[in-house]
């Protein structure tokens, strides 16, 4: 069920009435690893809340958003524009199980890109510069979600995942990105398979946890 943060006009609102908040599990500023966006400096916001479960999760922590205290979004724009870098990704768990609209508004506001990195099990919120759906097999994406996408990313984590990439890239528009990136567990038994597949199919691109590599966050 989609988590929805009030949306107001300012008239409506008193001086004293507290800011939207939403569950933070970290925030940091590093170095994007993954897919399209890999080597470009971007302020990671991870929020707490997930029911997809997937059991290779290397962020399982994030799942109960209760763990995780509320963060008014001034404050977290605020964190976010402390750097250098303008490019903030939202991610989880599973961002989309909360209303991104009010996020993502101050961050446009804020001068910033917004990425989102997403499972697609929820409708899409918010204001999105780039948005990156993962699918998973424990919830399935949305159609819809699938359609807006600009990167499929799909997690190989064993032979039958190339023809279950292919059911999704049937689903996403012309101009999305494909990418297969093996999971971290099993990338020296994927990684080989990954490579032939992309060199026979060569719509799809390979993906690599390059942050893991380099030892960054």
């Amino acid at each position: 069920m989609l988590h929805q943060l009030p949306l107001v006009s300012a008239a409506s609102v008193s001086s004293e009435a507290p800011a939207p908040a939403l569950p933070l599990m970290e925030q940091f500023y590093t170095i994007q690893g993954e897919g399209y966006n890999t080597g470009r400096a971007a302020y990671f916001v991870r929020l707490g809340g997930c029911d997809v479960g997937c059991v290779w999760c290397d962020v399982k922590e994030s799942w109960d958003a209760d763990k995780h205290p509320r963060v008014a979004i001034p404050d977290i724009v605020a964190s976010a524009t402390a750097h250098a870098g303008r490019n903030v990704v939202i991610t989880g768990g599973e961002p989309l199980m909360y209303n991104l609209g009010p996020l993502t508004q101050a961050l446009h506001a804020a001068g910033c890109q917004n990425w989102i990195e997403t499972s697609g099990a929820y409708p899409l919120s918010g204001e999105w510069d780039w948005i990156c759906v993962s699918p998973k097999k424990f919830k399935a994406p949305l159609p819809e979600t699938l359609r807006q996408a600009h990167e499929l990313k799909i997690i190989v984590f064993n032979k039958s995942d190339f023809a279950w990439a292919e059911e999704h890239a049937a689903q996403v528009g012309p101009g999305c990105r494909l990418y297969l990136q093996p999971e971290w567990s099993k990338s020296l038994q994927m990684m080989p398979l990954i490579v032939e597949y992309v060199k026979d199919n060569p719509r799809w691109q390979v993906s690599l946890q390059t942050h893991k590599y380099l030892d960054i966050p």
